[in-house]
């Protein structure tokens, strides 16, 4: 769903927000309501500003992106001939067969 420009304007007012952290917001796939609802009142002190809490959740996706970058990259399949294992050395039983 779209939102209109006049709610994110709003957005951006109430939030102390600049372009660019409305950028960030719709690359995330906030919505303006949500980023309002978002907004600590006095008795919320432990709550970050929205700016700090938007760029904060940027971040945690950015080193969630890395990390599964690196282990697409760790877990490179390696050579058939590698990875085969002969009928003996999967066995519990020292190489004989199962009956």
């Amino acid at each position: 769903m779209a939102y209109s420009d006049e709610l994110w304007a709003e957005a951006k007012r109430k939030c102390r927000l600049n372009m660019e952290d409305i950028a960030l917001a719709k690359r995330l796939g906030l919505n303006p309501r949500s980023l309002i609802k978002n907004i600590p009142s006095q008795s919320q002190q432990w709550k970050a500003p929205v700016k700090d809490w938007l760029h904060e959740i940027d971040m945690k996706r950015q080193k969630k992106a890395e990390q599964k970058q690196r282990r697409k990259e760790h877990a490179k399949p390696k050579p058939a001939a590698q990875t085969k294992r002969t009928e003996t050395e999967g066995n519990d039983n020292g190489g004989a067969a199962n009956i």
